[in-house]
């Protein structure tokens, strides 16, 4: 399965970072909630699993807060690819709009 991968850079600090992630699907789902659907979300410490299903597609992956960046990992299905560019920018966007 095709991944996403990112990096996001921040200066917050790994515990105000990981706080302001914790909220971060939530306003995901009530912003799209339209668009997004079946939302798991279990943090541990600083590392976030999530999974959401949005047209049709299953997304699932991992999020690590550290000192100074985020890390995140999601799977994409195969006939999600010709949006993997789209999907990459909007994760990036919403990441860095929380960790501004």
């Amino acid at each position: 399965m095709p991944s996403v991968s990112m990096t996001v850079p921040h200066a917050l600090g790994q515990e105000q970072a990981t706080a302001r992630l914790k909220g971060f699907l939530d306003l995901v789902k009530d912003r799209y909630q339209d668009k997004v659907s079946d939302l798991t979300q279990s943090w541990q410490d600083n590392k976030l699993t999530f999974g959401f299903s949005t047209f049709g597609f299953k997304i699932a992956g991992d999020m690590n807060v550290e000192p100074n960046e985020v890390k995140l990992n999601a799977s994409i299905p195969f006939a999600a690819m010709i949006f993997k560019g789209q999907i990459e920018q909007a994760l990036r966007g919403e990441l860095t709009k929380v960790l501004g």
